[in-house]
């Protein structure tokens, strides 16, 4: 089984949770503080919502679930075989699952991954986040990243800016 994940930054959770309850008559598979995603049967969709209040709207990042392992790493063969920089992540913790997975960046900057969630997870994860060096955040994915002018940690949900 294989379908595209879409990662939106939504301002309010619960009123996100609601209305895309209601858009695709599906209820979702896993609400943690900040965070929400939905396995959507029909379209095949992964959709998660990433509470990161006045990014609302926005696209978090892109993605392709995938069945296993095995295809993420065929997918870091072949996306390296086209040329392609890959950022491997393997038995990384990211957003309340352990996961293998593989980021590459489109002519736009949009991030895009490969991954497969291998075991749900009780904590958000601390898997490193893979920015281009124009990005304005510093840290890591899932975590907790450090605001470049206080240098105090920022909150997960407030953070998450590039993991499923």
């Amino acid at each position: 089984m294989s379908r595209v994940q879409l990662a939106l930054n939504v301002d309010d959770l619960e009123e996100s949770i609601t209305f895309y309850t209601k858009l695709f008559n599906t209820a979702p598979a896993k609400v943690k503080p900040g965070y929400a995603n939905f396995a959507v049967a029909e379209p095949p969709l992964k959709l998660v919502l990433l509470e990161n209040p006045g990014k609302g709207g926005t696209i978090n990042h892109l993605g392709v679930e995938v069945a296993s392992s095995e295809t993420v790493h065929d997918e870091i063969a072949r996306l390296t075989g086209e040329g392609l920089f890959t950022d491997e992540e393997i038995g990384t913790t990211c957003c309340f699952a352990t996961q293998d997975k593989v980021w590459v960046t489109g002519p736009a900057g949009e991030k895009w991954e490969v991954y497969t969630v291998l075991a749900d997870s009780d904590t958000f994860g601390s898997s490193p986040q893979h920015l281009d060096e124009n990005a304005d955040a510093a840290g890591g994915c899932c975590g907790s990243q450090v605001d470049n002018q206080s240098g105090a940690a920022t909150s997960p949900a407030a953070a998450a800016s590039s993991c499923c």
